[in-house]
């Protein structure tokens, strides 16, 4: 492949993955705990959008049974946004061999 095929390649991928970023700031997931009592919203660039809680699973007793609700909901929010990424960049870095390690 001579270096002006190459250059071309590079530019390619350069605008196929800035509408990849641009897809997953505009997509949203949601994780949830507690049977749905927490639920939180985030893009596809991990950034929360939101939180809402069940009025009932605030209790001031248990402060610690709502922090690990809202933890397991986070990481679950997390989880979905990790994943559609990497379901929208695997196309795309594929033809990587090995990937870039770091990239998420």
């Amino acid at each position: 492949m001579n270096p002006r095929q190459l250059q071309q390649m590079a530019q390619q991928m350069q605008k196929q993955m800035q509408k990849i970023q641009e897809e997953l700031a505009a997509t949203t997931v949601e994780g949830s705990a507690g049977g749905g009592a927490i639920t939180v919203r985030m893009n596809g660039h991990r950034e929360l959008q939101s939180i809402n809680l069940n009025p009932e699973v605030v209790d001031p007793t248990d402060v610690e049974m709502l922090q690990d609700l809202l933890l397991a909901a986070f990481n679950d929010a997390t989880k979905k946004a990790q994943e559609l990424a990497e379901q929208r960049m695997g196309p795309l870095m594929g033809g990587m061999k090995g990937g870039l390690p770091g990239l998420f």
